[in-house]
């Protein structure tokens, strides 16, 4: 085919880039190149004459979406495609049709927590009395029925099953309670789109005909409400392309049918399949071993994976008395590849199956003076601080929301207790209003003491003003409801070491909400950025090009690539997980989750296992993992580390008894003295100490002309040669137009663009 498009595509791929209309599925093995066929594949639709618009890729994390979008911008500049997570497309397809399913378009969407609050509450206000079982098992039943499109008019609880009358009987008064708040759980982004298409042939229509291709990455993780929506929306029009690898399935436990790929040539007879075998990744060692692994397994779609690279080292295996020696080995080897020049930091990955798994490790790649970054995105926004914060916004952008008003009302604290809450809880439910309107009528609540009454009248006072800013930039609310509220002086006051980090935390997410105003100009994002906040993937944090070896959990490493990959605690009861004992269909997902893991390395793969571990509180001797058996045994290279430092022992030498060792320490070895390797250690710094230390060069330079508006920061205090001392209450905008509004104690507010103004950073 003559056209540069295709130029550098191997045959299978040229093939599945070729097809135009009609159901396609690619099935492609792990660094097989599935994102340059899906993009080249666009690209080409685009270049056939196909309007942008007409084009829709779905996927499951915010950078698999951004990779795409970047790369078909390069394949076909200025014409952007819609590339999302199914969970932002839903979003957005809420907002468009929220009235068609009792929703505001300024919904709210619940996280985890958030989530439990209200199911809390619920269970309160129900005054009812779950027995033994605990909210997260209530929550999970809640959540199998959403997942299986089942609604709370249409679940019946299994004959029998007590959890099931539970959750027969909370299930609709959750969901009307998040109705009234106007808002929606993960879960309900998905049903209530699969509903409103089932609900709505006219809408469906509209929307089939909309998107006239679908592509959609990562088939095999989808569940039956994402299958429900993609088949609705492919029935006029079924140009339905999938990408997936059936072993690489490792979601099932949050609802992940791996039968959708199995079966989509049933659902779709015509459908043209194409196989994506070879690898551009691994060395074939490393693929040898993940190859000779997932054979065991019986759910999957035979394939060959091959690849041209080179052989590569064999797959070490090493086996450490405890895992202190397991974490001091894993850093003492890249320490020595970095110390001596054949490796950076970012090239290495190590891996485990639960994030608990990763204290002693960073212990010791910190005593090592390793750099590292964990892989943990979610849990910034699950900080308290972060949390109080985004509660404010969240009210600001969606007044009926009852747990962002319960979250902010008291933080920090205005002396509004618990009883002053009940009470005003229970005569919004009396009244039927949300309780910010509630709230306003204070004075108007039986049995609440005056005093309490006016606390509550201040507050709905300092939302009122806030909500006059809700159409400004994000950061410049985020700075207004940091000041106004005195949230961020509340911690500025403070001499806990706690309330500093929090502080650092709460500047971070002023430092992601500039950045969010860069990439959205203009005004009346709220709920966008807000919507960012609550869809973040646990990868959206990870950064690629930081000089820093990356910690991270097998789940995570899901769609990343690294030259030398560590997997730690190959150990029965965490690799596979304790979960999947007895269960066939988990342990295969176990394995698969191996399988991913394996197939990230390109050039190196360690695995590692403990001969005794502490976990959850409890030292004990471990067992072998049963895939270790399961691994190619000529492409591993088994060895065992010795009590000593750095001493490697073959295989089949005996384990010294441990009880001669309690008292021997894991030395250091004697290369570990100050090394350059310390050198690229220092992450990217906080916005706290970049800023002291900019101010402090601002001051330098005495009466120079104006500051860099870069310099700035919330909080800072300046000086005006005509208002004289102020504090810096919220910044605004970017490069030449960024503003700043400061309180001066004698002229109030004034608001400045930076490079235009005298103002001086005070110290």
């Amino acid at each position: 085919m003559d056209d540069p498009l295709f130029d550098q595509l191997t045959d299978a791929q040229r093939e599945a880039v070729a097809h135009v209309d009609g159901p396609l599925l690619i099935l492609a093995g792990p660094g097989s190149g599935k994102t340059r066929v899906v993009t080249h594949r666009i690209a080409h639709l685009l270049q056939l004459g196909t309007p942008a618009t007409r084009i829709l890729a779905l996927t499951f994390t915010n950078k698999a979406a951004q990779e795409m979008k970047s790369r078909v911008e390069l394949l076909a500049p200025g014409k952007p495609v819609w590339m999302s997570t199914f969970h932002r497309f839903c979003a957005r397809m809420l907002r468009e049709y929220a009235s068609l399913v009792g929703l505001d378009p300024n919904f709210t969407i619940y996280d985890a927590s958030d989530s439990h609050n209200a199911l809390k509450h619920t269970i309160e206000d129900m005054e009812f009395d779950p027995g033994h079982f605990s909210l997260q098992q209530i929550a999970g039943g809640i959540s199998w029925a959403k997942n299986n499109l089942i609604r709370p008019a249409e679940y019946e609880p299994r004959p029998g099953s007590v959890l099931g009358a539970i959750v027969h009987r909370v299930y609709p008064k959750y969901e009307a309670k998040l109705l009234q708040s106007s808002a929606v759980d993960f879960d309900d982004l998905l049903l209530h789109v699969a509903a409103l298409l089932k609900d709505n042939p006219e809408v469906r229509g509209m929307l089939d005909a909309r998107y006239r291709y679908i592509m959609v990455d990562e088939y095999q993780d989808t569940n039956l409400a994402q299958y429900a929506i993609v088949r609705a929306l492919s029935i006029d029009v079924p140009n339905l392309a999938v990408t997936g690898d059936p072993d690489q399935s490792i979601y099932g436990w949050r609802g992940a049918s791996l039968r959708n790929i199995l079966e989509f040539e049933h659902d779709y007879p015509d459908v043209h399949v194409v196989r994506l075998e070879q690898n551009y990744r691994s060395t074939k060692r490393i693929l040898r071993v993940a190859d000779y692994l997932i054979a065991h397994n019986r759910r999957r779609k035979e394939k060959t994976l091959f690849t041209e690279n080179d052989e590569g080292q064999p797959v070490r295996l090493r086996i450490y008395p405890t895992q202190q020696h397991e974490a001091e080995g894993i850093a003492t080897r890249i320490a020595s590849e970095i110390l001596a020049g054949r490796r950076r930091p970012r090239d290495f990955a190590i891996f485990y199956r639960v994030n608990a798994l990763s204290r002693a490790i960073e212990t010791s790649l910190a005593s090592h003076g390793i750099p590292y970054q964990m892989v943990r995105g979610v849990e910034f926004f699950q900080r308290k601080e972060i949390k109080d914060v985004i509660g404010y916004l969240t009210l600001l952008a969606n007044p009926r929301d009852d747990e962002a008003f319960l979250r902010i009302i008291n933080t920090p604290v205005r002396g509004i207790g618990r009883s002053t809450l009940e009470r005003l809880r229970a005569y919004a439910a009396t009244k039927r209003k949300p309780l910010l309107e509630a709230a306003r009528e204070s004075g108007l609540v039986a049995d609440l003491p005056k005093k309490a009454a006016v606390s509550v009248a201040r507050f709905v006072a300092l939302y009122d003003r806030l909500s006059l800013l809700a159409a400004e930039p994000v950061e410049e609310i985020l700075g207004h409801v940091l000041a106004e509220s005195s949230y961020q002086e509340t911690l500025e006051r403070s001499d806990s070491e706690d309330d500093q980090e929090r502080l650092a935390n709460i500047e971070e997410l002023l430092t992601a909400a500039r950045e969010f105003d860069e990439r959205t100009p203009g005004e009346g994002h709220l709920e966008e950025f807000l919507e960012d906040v609550c869809l973040v993937n646990e990868t959206d944090t990870w950064d690629a090009v930081s000089d820093r070896v990356t910690l991270m959990t097998l789940h995570a490493s899901k769609g990343l690539e690294f030259p030398v990959v560590f997997i730690a605690a190959m150990e029965e009861g965490l690799i596979p997980h304790e979960r999947s004992r007895e269960k066939p269909d988990q342990l295969e997902e176990e394995r698969r989750l191996l399988f991913v893991g394996i197939t990230r390395a390109e050039e190196e793969l360690e695995l590692s296992q403990a001969s005794y571990r502490e976990f959850r509180g409890q030292r004990k001797m471990t067992v072998p993992s049963q895939f270790l058996m399961q691994l190619p045994p000529e492409e591993i290279e088994k060895s065992q580390a010795n009590w000593g430092p750095g001493v490697v022992r073959h295989y089949d030498e005996p384990v010294p008894d441990e009880s001669h060792h309690q008292g021997e320490a894991w030395e250091e070895p004697e290369w570990r003295e100050p090394s350059p390797v310390s050198a690229p250690a220092a992450a990217a710094p906080t916005a706290a100490p970049l800023a002291v230390r900019l101010t402090t060069a601002a001051e330098l330079a005495g009466d120079a002309a104006s500051a860099s508006p870069d310099i700035f920061h919330q909080g800072m205090v300046v000086r005006h040669p005509e208002y004289g001392l102020g504090k810096i209450i919220a910044l605004g905008g970017s490069q030449g137009q960024r503003k700043a509004t400061v309180a001066f104690a004698t002229a109030g507010q004034r608001t400045f663009v930076l490079n235009k103004s005298p103002l001086k950073p005070v110290k």
